[in-house]
């Protein structure tokens, strides 16, 4: 893996800031693994993730899906368990699927549930909360329409979450994928992440852009100019 990396690395200069195609052209160019590697997109924003009204947080659909096969856990009863089953969730339950959560049962990618069944899902907060799969409004993942919530999620949908370091780190797709379309899934999220720009935020709010291949290096995008492609 050093070789490879260092190799990988020769061919980036880490001192110019590329276009948002070049850069996810040199990182299809350089992936190195044997495996179809995801290509991950880096941001750091000008915001400070203490004060509650400058959490950045959402969720997109990209157009071209993440390239992963999701496993979806919903949490639902009568109607809406027949209607998440019809969306294609892997595990649908509402006690019974919390106390297999409880016992160490952490089969799945993403939980969504009704608002009714919240409280039971609650409970779980510790186990969910941690690991980013706790449903949660906002993001649409408690909804009643909880059909399309989960056939969003197969089809591409990603949520995000400004660190304590105020980063935020997104899949684009894979390596296999064409530069165009991961080009258009990069486009979705940028789109999405300056539109909850928080009101509080001041001076610069995209910093720093970077996307990279599994175990490959960073290439740095230019901030402003991906920027001005929204204004």
């Amino acid at each position: 893996m050093g070789n490879k990396y260092t190799t990988s690395l020769q061919k980036v200069d880490r001192n110019k800031l590329y276009t948002l195609e070049e850069a996810i052209a040199i990182a299809k160019y350089i992936a190195w693994t044997k495996f179809d590697a995801t290509i991950d997109m880096a941001v750091r924003l000008g915001v400070d993730p203490r004060h509650s009204d400058q959490m950045v947080r959402g969720a997109v659909v990209l157009p071209h899906g993440t390239g992963k096969s999701v496993r979806v856990a919903a949490f639902a009863k009568g109607e809406k368990e027949r209607e998440a089953k019809e969306a294609g969730a892997d595990y649908i339950g509402a006690e019974d699927l919390a106390e297999k959560i409880s016992s160490g049962w952490m089969d799945f990618d993403r939980a969504v549930a009704t608002p009714d069944i919240m409280g039971v899902v609650g409970k779980l907060g510790k186990i969910l909360g941690p690991r980013g799969l706790m449903p949660n409004p906002k993001v649409g993942t408690v909804t009643f329409d909880i059909g399309k919530a989960i056939r969003d999620i197969k089809l591409g949908k990603i949520e995000y979450r400004v660190d304590k370091a105020a980063n935020i780190h997104v899949p684009i797709g894979k390596v296999s994928f064409d530069s165009r379309k991961l080009y258009e899934n990069a486009i979705a999220v940028m789109e999405s992440i300056i539109k909850n720009k928080p009101a509080s935020s001041k001076g610069r709010y995209l910093k720093t852009i970077a996307v990279s291949s599994t175990m490959g290096p960073g290439i740095k995008i230019d901030p402003v100019a991906v920027g001005n492609l929204f204004e």
